[in-house]
């Protein structure tokens, strides 16, 4: 278990974080909550999680592992993956394949703050 949650920002988002398939959802944002991701994602940053676009190794995702849903960079070693915490004291999450993989984080911003944006590419 991990001390890190993702929450919905907005009414009526959950149902995205929750499907089961990826490929027909729409973009959706989440609330960083917790310091496992940084110091690239810290907390209070929104972060927009786009359910169809191409996972690659190095994406930040969003996964369904263990009956919870957490942030973490996705790492290829060989044939194996893990979700990767950017901060040293979480450990890797190896995982069996992509299925856990419910999308791919696009882009984050601080709220309040409309410079402190930063967009990622997959």
């Amino acid at each position: 278990m991990t001390n890190e949650k993702i929450i919905p920002i907005a009414a009526g988002e959950t149902d995205a974080a929750n499907q089961t398939s990826c490929n027909d959802a729409e973009p959706f944002a989440l609330m960083v909550l917790g310091d496992s991701m940084a110091p690239e994602f810290n907390e209070g940053e929104i972060i927009i999680i786009e359910p169809g676009p191409r996972i690659i190794a190095g994406s930040y995702v969003l996964a369904f592992h263990n009956e919870e849903y957490i942030f973490r960079q996705l790492i290829q070693t060989g044939a194996d993956w893990c979700l990767h915490a950017l901060n040293d004291n979480y450990p890797d999450v190896p995982v069996a394949d992509l299925s856990v993989i419910r999308g791919i984080i696009t882009q984050k911003s601080r709220p309040g703050r409309r410079n402190a944006s930063k967009i990622y590419i997959g």
